[in-house]
């Protein structure tokens, strides 16, 4: 593992990405191995491009509105042996690539996930976090922040474009059995969580998903692009 890629996507993200590459910045002084972002853009009429190069980030350009396709165009820029996938709006700690690497060097796991935590608390976001977990513990994975080793991100076609969401969900599925037959475990990164906004619920509300069940169900279909549209790719609090 000589170095390590991460790609963000970013979509308008000029208040949060500042505040994402400089904690990445700091995560990075706790390896050895060097560390490239690339800013996939995607549809930014604001500043995010100057803030991506003002900050030493490679840029890329991805206008589809389909997280599995701007994931991918990041990754087919990367040069790291390690990816790392990661939204604008979350944080890594200090240490959280640090234990990501522990992790990959015992040869015990195929990659993984992170735990989440979000960057405030309320009922209704409780509440909106219990309706998840439940799907995530069926299929045993964690999300947030995915990481692998680069070869076995092209041996699994890397993320689904027919998934418009919870495509993460979907890769990390694909990654769990690809190590199980590898005889590796899925892994998390639970010391050093990610820190995500909680921008959706100052949008819509603390308790949207709670009062609208039925729209859950049609994220978790996957390829429901109004869905999609409405609550991700043309959405910005």
């Amino acid at each position: 593992m000589n170095s390590v890629s991460v790609v963000i996507p970013a979509h308008n993200e000029e208040h949060y990405l500042p505040l994402c590459l400089d904690a990445i910045k700091v995560a990075a002084q706790s390896i050895t191995q060097p560390v490239e972002c690339i800013v996939v853009l995607n549809r930014c009429t604001d500043r995010t491009e100057d803030i991506a190069r003002e900050r030493g980030a490679v840029v890329v350009h991805e206008d589809a509105k389909n997280l599995s396709l701007i994931r991918n165009a990041g990754a087919a820029a990367a040069t790291g042996d390690v990816l790392v996938t990661i939204d604008a709006d979350s944080l890594m700690q200090p240490l959280t690539l640090h234990e990501m690497l522990e992790k990959l060097a015992t040869q015990k796991f195929i990659g993984g996930g992170a735990g989440v935590l979000p960057e405030r608390w309320s009922l209704g976001v409780c509440c909106s976090v219990a309706m998840v977990v439940p799907f995530l513990a069926i299929h045993g994975v964690s999300f947030c922040m995915f990481w692998c080793l680069r070869k076995d991100f092209e041996t699994l076609g890397g993320f689904n474009p027919d998934y418009v969401t919870i495509e993460d969900v979907d890769f990390a599925k694909r990654l769990k059995a690809l190590g199980k037959k590898r005889g590796l475990k899925y892994g998390t990164v639970w010391r050093n969580p990610v820190i995500t906004s909680c921008r959706k619920f100052d949008q819509f509300g603390d308790w949207y998903l709670v009062k609208n069940p039925s729209f859950v169900l049609r994220v978790f279909k996957g390829n429901d692009q109004d869905a999609g549209n409405s609550f991700w790719y043309d959405a910005r609090s």
